[in-house]
């Protein structure tokens, strides 16, 4: 999952970088307003985490930008723990759910996860896809036999693209699009090395190769 973090703050984004990657996130990181703008804009974000007090364009203003033009994204907006008008606003802006501040880094995982997979249309954390179990909270899979594989944080952003668009061809540009953050680099052989580590854990059947066109994952008994 691919996740803008926009956050003037920069001692707290670069903690939350941090968090959000161990959590399974692929995470870019816009400082302000208009560049977090342009980048929920531009980018295919899985969820948003917005703080609202930004420098120049605020986090309103972002928001209700991204709303106007039809974008959806998830958006969980960071506030003042007093700041009640601040959360109505947001709410009545487009956001879908709402921090104070502080917070522990806990339930902003909770809250982001639950914001996600309402938008995919699951109420569990847990994710059923082509004879597989993927335990999201701990970054397992388990197979049907009851055999569980332990997941790093990529191999586990990987599998769960795959098993949330089953029987889809993914094209390799979509699938870095949602995997690594903006410093990727595009040109690079990560994504074969990874499938071919998800292959060695989960069987060669369940993620086909179409040569020139990406991957197919599906159900090897379909």
């Amino acid at each position: 999952m691919r996740l803008l973090l926009v956050e003037d703050d920069a001692r707290l984004a670069e903690g939350l970088q941090r968090d959000l990657a161990k959590a399974g996130f692929a995470v870019d990181w816009a400082a302000e307003g208009q560049s977090a703008e342009f980048m929920g804009r531009e980018m295919p974000y899985d969820a948003v985490v917005l703080d609202l007090g930004l420098p120049g364009l605020t986090g309103l203003d972002v928001l209700r930008r991204w709303r106007g033009r039809g974008n959806g994204v998830p958006v969980l907006i960071l506030t003042a723990r007093d700041g009640w008008r601040e959360r109505v606003d947001g709410l009545k802006a487009g956001a879908d759910d709402y921090l104070g501040k502080p917070f522990h880094v806990e339930e902003l995982l909770a809250r982001l996860q639950a914001l996600i997979r309402r938008s995919q249309g699951r109420a569990e954390a847990v994710l059923r896809a082509g004879g597989l179990t993927l335990d999201e909270d701990h970054q397992r899979v388990g197979l049907a036999d009851g055999t569980l594989f332990e997941l790093t944080a990529t191999e586990f952003r990987l599998l769960r693209i795959f098993m949330s668009h089953p029987g889809e061809l993914l094209s390799k540009t979509r699938l870095t699009e949602h995997l690594y953050d903006q410093d990727f680099d595009r040109d690079s052989n990560l994504i074969e090395v990874y499938v071919r580590r998800l292959r060695d854990k989960i069987g060669d059947e369940r993620i086909q190769t179409r040569r020139g066109q990406g991957y197919l994952f599906q159900d090897p008994g379909e």
